[in-house]
């Protein structure tokens, strides 16, 4: 029996600043004693709500199930280990997997050569077996297993997600530096949205916070667009439980009402992708999109107002950041009266630019940014 077997514990990664939201969606889902930890979440769950986790959840990377826990001083006790589990549990030599590993104060300092230990593992568990070995691909593999060692306990785990669930499928076109889908979705369910007023993104590139609304309000399943879990591999696999778990949430997806949600953008070429990456979801033709820069609309009343505007980094050379940002917030006082705004900025220095006083700031870390969430109520 393997360790989530006997425990029916796992561990969801999620990104930084976002463990205490990722938490209380687990709970909605079905977790039980559950625990925000850091970029993670330890909690229990059985098979009908690890299934919904996985594919209904939008503050989750991955979620992991561990085989098994053990100490470990260094990588041929490593490598011994991992030859006594039994991998034929999961897949053949028929099927490809792929390792990822993370290290930290630990005797056993290098996270890629631990990697390769347990890669090694378990070829060479296959080819005594079988006479034969699974490939590995990086790209897309069947199978995705985790090792985690930190000070000096090693977790073997398998990904039941499959690959990271930020992936929803949806994105067929990009623009440069898109929105992750996780933090729009983390920004998305901060804003408290729930579809009474109508939601507007004026800098909406690709779409991905129209997309990530679209989906909360609509109860759009997050793995709606994925082909496969990891969970499938699992050798309790339940497929009737499955099919009734994954029948049940698309049962439960709601219509769209017309001009509820909106955005518009000055690229052309990011309004084309918006529109394309939103009609893959169910009522995407719905949300109205248009080209336009923010200082040529017309008004933003009485709605949520929700944008990640350029950092500086993505701004032209030629424009002064002082200035645009004093501009924008002229265009949230004198256009949003009435409007909710939340502004994901990547660099806090910017926040003093707007020129407005904050109702709060959530730190919301992404990509090497030290991003800020800033609410600001126009009256």
């Amino acid at each position: 029996m393997f360790e989530y077997q006997e425990w029916e514990n796992f561990f969801a990664q999620t990104p930084g600043g976002i463990e205490e939201l990722a938490a209380q969606e687990l709970s909605e889902l079905g977790a039980a004693n559950i625990h925000p930890l850091f970029r993670g979440v330890r909690f229990q769950a059985r098979k009908e709500a690890l299934y919904r986790i996985n594919y209904q959840a939008r503050l989750l990377t991955r979620v992991l199930a561990p085989l098994i826990t053990f100490h470990c001083h260094n990588t041929e006790y490593l490598y011994r280990q991992v030859k006594t589990l039994d991998w034929a549990a999961f897949f053949s030599p028929e099927n490809t997997f792929a390792v990822f590993s993370t290290v930290s104060h630990s005797t056993i300092k290098h996270s890629h050569y631990a990697a390769l230990c347990l890669k090694d593992g378990i070829v060479d568990y296959f080819r005594e077996r079988f006479g034969a070995r699974p490939g590995v691909s990086r790209e897309e593999p069947d199978l995705w297993i985790n090792l985690h060692i930190e000070n000096n306990l090693a977790t073997i785990s398998l990904d039941t997600s499959g690959g990271s669930l930020h992936k929803r499928g949806y994105r067929k076109k990009s623009v440069e530096a898109p929105m992750q889908e996780v933090l729009a979705s983390a920004i998305v369910r901060l804003t408290e949205w729930d579809g009474a007023t109508r939601l507007y993104d004026p800098f909406c590139g690709s779409g991905t916070l129209l997309a990530e609304a679209l989906m909360s309000r609509c109860r759009i399943p997050a793995g709606l667009l994925r082909k496969r879990f990891g969970f499938e591999y699992l050798p309790d696999f339940d497929l009737s439980l499955w099919s009734r778990i994954k029948n049940g949430a698309e049962k439960a997806i709601l219509p769209l009402p017309e001009g509820l949600l909106a955005g518009s953008d000055a690229s052309p070429a990011a309004v084309s992708a918006a529109r394309v990456n939103l009609q893959a979801l169910p009522f995407g033709e719905r949300v109205q999109l248009g080209v336009s820069d923010f200082r040529s609309l017309s008004t933003l009343q009485d709605m949520v107002v929700v944008c990640n505007p350029p950092h500086g980094i993505r701004l032209q050379e030629d424009m002064d950041i002082s200035l645009f940002y004093r501009s924008l917030g002229d265009f949230f006082k004198h256009k949003c009266k009435g409007s909710s705004i939340f502004l994901y900025l990547g660099r806090k220095e910017l926040i003093p630019l707007i020129g407005l006083k904050p109702s709060w700031k959530k730190t919301l870390p992404s990509g090497g940014l030290d991003g800020r969430l800033v609410k600001f109520e126009i009256y």
